[in-house]
């Protein structure tokens, strides 16, 4: 199975070790069966656009990448593509239910800039845990993994506070990559 050039994953594919077929699977999966392609990154703050989350977990992933090889260069690259690319994943929502729908209020869009509003209909998660539900289902991933993608909003949130100063390399380097990329370059 080849993975389209159409897919987030293209740029990173002399990256993928030996989850590879995993991972294809999953981004043919993202590609056929939910709006991954297509969907916003936020309701207005960043990257609020069709294509809008594959560009910012491009972003990321690429951040990550480079964090990596200055202060951490014995994690795999691997980790950092699969935890760079599907850290916001949840943002898809669910096959068929889509996370983001367009703002029925032109007045918030014209006068907030509120491109749109989270579906209400969805079982309610928040973004990290939908994102570790989904892309666990999909390609195996390391402990250190999962909690990457779980708590990378690092300190943020609340609902984050288990975890505070028990991060792993990681986690650490995956919550400034998306800060910057979230913050800086979008």
């Amino acid at each position: 199975m080849t993975t389209p050039k159409t897919t987030a994953l293209s740029e990173f594919s002399d990256k993928l070790g030996n989850r590879i077929v995993a991972i294809e699977k999953f981004e043919a999966f993202l590609a056929q069966e939910t709006n991954w392609l297509e969907a916003p990154a936020s309701t207005r703050f960043h990257l609020p656009h069709p294509g809008g989350l594959v560009e910012h977990s491009q972003n990321v992933a690429r951040t990550l990448l480079r964090l990596r090889k200055e202060l951490s260069p014995d994690i795999s690259e691997e980790s950092c593509v699969i935890v760079g690319l599907y850290h916001d994943i949840g943002k898809i929502g669910m096959p068929g239910q889509p996370y983001y729908l367009p703002n029925p209020s032109q007045w918030h869009v014209k006068n907030r800039g509120v491109n749109y509003v989270v579906n209400q209909e969805l079982v309610h998660m928040d973004i990290a845990t939908r994102s570790l539900f989904l892309v666990a289902q999909h390609i195996p991933l390391s402990d250190e993994e999962a909690q990457a993608i779980r708590y990378h909003d690092g300190q943020y949130i609340p609902e984050n506070g288990s975890v505070a100063h028990r991060e792993c390399r990681l986690t650490r380097l995956v919550q400034y990559a998306d800060n910057w990329s979230g913050g800086v370059l979008e």
